[in-house]
C-alpha cells in the first residue's frame, strides 16, 4: 500500500477471526519502506481520542515512521464483543495485526508498539507473547502487576475513587455505536447488537477480590515474584511518573529486565498520568523525541544502546493540586541504582482510633487530568494519624521504602496506610510516597486473606511506592501511619482501632554522584485547565459524613463531521460513625454526526458495608433524543476489603 506524502488511510486489519478498524499514518513513499509503530486502544480513535492524531502525525512527519492506530474488538468501529480489558482474544488479535503490518509493502518488517496506560499495558503483554515482527516497545504509565498496581485493588483493598472514573465510564463507552462513516451500512444494527448485551467490566473486577489466574493474565510479574519477566526478549522503554499510580513499574521491572539481559531504558519524571511533554507537574520532556530516538536505535539500528535509568529526583516543593513545576534534579543512573539501606526506628507502642475519612489530602493514586489532581498539604490527614518526625537522610531516597510494623486491631477487618512526607518549617507536609495494606492479607497480598483475631499482634511488611526524592536542608522527614487511605481505597467496613507495637521504615539511600542525562525539554508550562472541572471535599458536620465530588465536562469537534460531548460526574461518601461508604457516578457520551445524534448515559450506585459490596448499574441509549434502549441490574459481592468473606472465584 502506498499513498501521497503524509497520507492517512482507513483500513480493516485482520485479527483473530475478525477485521479490526484501523487508521494508518503513512510517510512519504519515496523514502521506501519504514518501520511501523502500533498503538491499540478501546477508546475510539475516530471521536473520543481523535486528538491523538497529532502525535501520530508527529511520528510520521518529523521522524519518518508509519503509525497504526487500532480500535480493539467490540470498541469504536471494530466488530466483536468488548467483554473485558485485556482478554486473551485481544492478544491474539494484536499478534495478527503485527504480522499484517510487517507484511505490508510500505513497512520494512520492523514493528514497534507503544502507548499510554491501556496501550502501555498491552505493549508489555504483547512483548511477553513474542510475535516475531515486534522488535521493541515503549510502555508509558503501565503496570507489571495488575493485582497490586492497577485501578482495581491496592494492598488487597478495593480502590474506591476509581469506581467513579475509568471503572464506570467504560460501561457506556462500550455501548456507543460504531462511527457511521467508518462502519458503513448496517451501523445501526451493530449499535442495537451492542446495546442488547451490556457487560460492565466493573462486575468482573469486583468478583475477582483475591489474587489468582485472572490477575496474572496480562501481568508481567506473576504472583508477586520475579517470575514472568523472562518472557520478554525485545527491548523495553518504560516511562513512569512520580505522581502516577503506575510508578512501581519502574525500578523493579528494570532490575528484572537487566537480570534477563533485555535492553531497556527507564525515563521517570515528576509527572501525573498525562503526556510528559505537557503534564503537571514539570519539568517536562519532549517525549516524542525521546521515544523516536528509542525506536531509531532498536528498529532502524541507528547508534548504540546503553541500558540506563534517567530519573528526576524531586526535592522539597510546597504542594498544590495543580502544581506546574516541581523542584529537583535529573540524574542518569545505572539499571540498578546503588543504594544503602537506612533504617528509621519508630517509637512504640502507640494506638489510634481509625478515622475512615483519612486520606483526602493525598487524593487519587493515579493522578492525571483534573479533577484527578495532585496531592495537597498532608497536615489535615497527619493530625488524624500516628506520626513520627526525624532527620532526613543527606542523600536522595531512590527506590521502594519499606515499612515493617507489629500491629494489632480491635476488629476482624482493619487496614494500615503508611506515608512518607517532607515537612517544612511552618508545618506544611508534602507527600513523598505511600503504601497501604488490608491486614486480612497480612501474610501476602498475593495470598489468601483471613480475618484478624482482635488483640493479636501481627508482623506485617508494607512496601511504599517507588520514589526518587531528596529533602532540602532544614526540612524534616515524617512517617505517618493511619487506618485508612480514603478515598484512594475503601476504609475498613466497621469501626476499629489499631495499635502499633513496634515499627521501622527502611529507606534506600542513593550512593555516589551522577550526571544529568541531557533530555530534550518539553513545554515550559502544563496545558492543564480547570475549565469545566469541579473537585471538592466536604464535611457534613452533623451527619458525620465526608464526601468527595468530581465533575468534568467538555465538547469538541471530531472527524467525519462529528461533535462530541463528554460528561463525568462522581461522588464518594463515607459515614465516619458507621463506616458505610457509597459511590455514585453518571457518565454521558453524546456523539453527533450527519447521520444521527447518539447518546449513552450510565449511572452507578454502589455501597460498601460489613455485608459486602452492592452495585447497581443503569444505562440509557438515545437516538436523536428518543430513547432507544434502557437496561439495569444490581449485583452483590462479598469482597474481602468490604469486611466479608471473599467471593469465590467464578467458575
Amino acid at each position: 500500500m502506498s499513498g501521497a506524502v503524509g497520507s492517512v488511510v482507513e483500513v480493516r486489519v485482520p485479527g483473530d477471526g475478525i477485521e479490526l478498524a484501523a487508521t494508518l499514518w503513512l510517510p512519504d513513499p519515496a523514502a521506501g519502506p519504514q518501520p511501523c509503530l502500533l498503538e491499540a486502544l478501546p477508546y475510539r480513535k475516530d471521536d473520543l481520542t481523535s486528538s491523538y492524531a497529532e502525535s501520530y502525525e508527529g511520528l510520521r512527519d518529523r521522524h519518518g515512521y508509519a503509525v497504526c492506530r487500532v480500535d480493539l474488538r467490540g470498541t469504536g468501529s471494530s466488530p466483536g464483543d468488548a467483554t473485558d480489558e485485556y482478554p486473551p482474544e485481544e492478544q491474539r488479535d494484536l499478534q495478527a495485526v503485527i504480522a499484517w503490518l510487517a507484511d505490508q509493502e510500505w513497512c520494512d518488517g520492523e514493528v514497534g508498539m507503544f502507548g499510554t496506560s491501556y496501550s502501555g499495558f498491552n505493549s508489555l503483554q504483547l512483548a511477553c507473547e513474542r510475535p516475531p515482527a515486534l522488535k521493541a516497545i515503549c510502555a508509558i504509565y503501565a503496570t507489571d502487576d495488575r493485582w497490586t498496581d492497577d485501578v482495581h485493588w491496592r494492598g488487597g483493598a478495593l480502590r474506591f475513587i476509581d469506581l467513579v472514573d475509568y471503572c464506570h465510564y467504560m460501561t457506556p463507552m462500550n455501548l456507543l455505536p460504531p462511527v457511521p462513516a467508518v462502519w458503513g451500512e448496517g451501523w445501526e444494527q451493530e449499535w442495537t447488537r451492542r446495546l442488547a448485551d451490556p457487560q460492565p467490566w466493573l462486575f468482573r473486577w469486583l468478583e475477582e477480590s483475591v489474587h489468582g489466574d485472572y490477575w496474572n493474565h496480562g501481568s508481567v510479574r506473576l504472583d508477586g515474584t520475579t517470575r514472568g519477566y523472562e518472557r520478554i526478549e525485545c527491548p523495553v522503554m518504560i516511562v513512569a511518573g512520580w505522581a502516577d499510580g503506575y510508578r512501581n513499574n519502574s525500578f523493579r521491572t528494570v532490575k528484572e529486565l537487566a537480570r534477563a539481559g533485555v535492553p531497556h531504558r527507564l525515563l521517570a519524571g515528576p509527572w501525573a498520568h498525562a503526556d510528559a511533554t505537557t503534564a503537571m507537574p514539570g519539568p517536562r520532556v519532549d517525549l516524542e523525541t525521546e521515544m523516536a530516538a528509542w525506536f531509531d536505535t532498536h528498529l532502524r539500528r541507528r547508534g548504540d544502546h546503553e541500558d540506563r535509568c534517567e530519573v528526576f529526583v524531586r526535592s522539597s516543593t510546597r504542594p498544590e493540586p495543580d502544581l506546574d513545576l516541581h523542584e529537583g534534579t535529573w540524574l542518569r543512573l545505572p539499571s540498578v541504582p546503588p543504594t544503602t539501606p537506612v533504617l528509621l526506628h519508630l517509637a512504640a507502642p502507640r494506638s489510634l482510633a481509625v478515622d475512615p475519612s483519612v486520606g483526602t489530602t493525598a487524593w487519587i493514586d493515579c493522578a492525571g487530568h483534573l479533577p484527578w489532581g495532585l496531592s495537597t498539604d498532608q497536615r489535615t490527614d497527619d493530625v488524624r494519624s500516628l506520626t513520627w518526625d526525624d532527620e532526613p537522610p543527606g542523600a536522595p531516597v531512590v527506590g521502594h521504602p519499606v515499612a515493617r510494623l507489629r500491629v494489632s486491631a480491635t476488629a476482624p477487618a482493619a487496614s494500615v496506610s503508611v506515608k512518607l512526607c517532607d515537612v517544612f518549617p511552618d508545618g506544611t507536609s508534602a507527600l513523598v510516597s505511600r503504601g497501604s495494606l488490608d491486614l486480612t492479607f497480612r501474610d501476602s497480598v498475593h495470598g489468601t486473606p483471613s480475618p484478624l483475631e482482635p488483640g493479636v499482634e501481627y508482623d506485617v511488611e508494607v512496601p511504599l511506592d517507588a520514589c526518587a526524592y531528596a529533602w532540602a536542608p532544614g526540612q524534616r522527614l515524617r512517617v505517618s501511619v493511619a487506618g485508612a487511605d480514603w478515598p484512594n481505597t475503601v476504609a475498613p467496613p466497621a469501626p476499629v482501632s489499631i495499635t502499633i507495637h513496634a515499627a521501622s521504615v527502611e529507606l534506600p539511600v542513593l550512593e555516589g554522584s551522577w550526571p544529568d542525562p541531557g533530555l530534550a525539554p518539553g513545554d515550559a508550562h502544563s496545558t492543564e485547565s480547570a475549565e469545566g472541572v469541579r473537585w471538592s471535599v466536604t464535611d457534613d458536620v452533623l451527619r458525620r459524613r465526608t464526601t468527595a465530588t468530581t465533575l468534568t465536562e467538555s465538547e469538541y469537534d471530531a472527524p467525519y463531521g462529528g461533535r462530541v460531548l463528554e460528561s463525568y460526574a462522581g461522588e464518594v461518601t463515607v459515614d465516619r460513625v458507621s463506616f458505610l461508604q457509597t459511590a455514585t457516578a453518571t457518565t454521558v457520551f453524546r456523539l453527533t454526526w450527519p447521520e444521527a445524534t447518539c447518546e449513552v448515559r450510565a449511572d452507578l450506585d454502589l455501597s460498601v458495608s460489613a455485608d459486602g459490596v452492592e452495585a447497581h448499574v443503569e444505562t440509557v441509549a438515545l437516538r436523536d433524543g428518543v430513547e432507544l434502549d434502557r437496561w439495569s441490574t444490581t449485583r452483590t459481592f462479598g469482597g474481602q476489603s468490604a469486611g466479608a468473606s471473599p467471593a469465590p472465584p467464578p467458575s
